[in-house]
């Protein structure tokens, strides 16, 4: 049977939940790749998972369609902020998933975000491996 982070790392889209100060659930659905024992994903540096993770890496993560349905069980994990050697890894294995369109938007988001020091990334660990 596939592990959790298995069956997240191959899956097309995540369904990303970070938690609010007042407890509330953040759902957003992004690329993901896997990293070793983590997923990698990408973001803008100033949304607001980031500033939610800054706060609270708790958060969880599960498969969904590209609309943001869930298609499987969600599974508790750790997010951290990624430096920029971290960010520039996790744009790499994005773009080598998702192929083309992968590329694509990894050239546009370094293009858009150039005078702003660049994407921001995040890694997930889950306990237990």
């Amino acid at each position: 049977m596939a592990s959790d982070l298995d069956r997240l790392g191959s899956a097309r889209y995540v369904l990303l939940t970070t938690f609010r100060k007042d407890g509330t659930g953040v759902p957003t659905p992004v690329w993901a790749a896997r990293d070793g024992d983590e997923l990698v994903v990408f973001t803008a540096p100033d949304a607001g998972k980031v500033k939610r993770i800054r706060r609270d890496g708790a958060v969880t993560v599960g498969p969904c369609t590209w609309r943001g349905l869930p298609t499987g069980e969600p599974v508790a994990g750790h997010a951290r902020l990624l430096d920029r050697a971290g960010v520039d890894r996790a744009l790499r294995l994005i773009a080598r998933k998702y192929g083309f369109f992968g590329w694509v938007t990894v050239f546009n988001s370094r293009l858009r975000r150039r005078g702003s020091g660049g994407p921001g990334g995040i890694a997930i660990s889950f306990p237990g491996g």
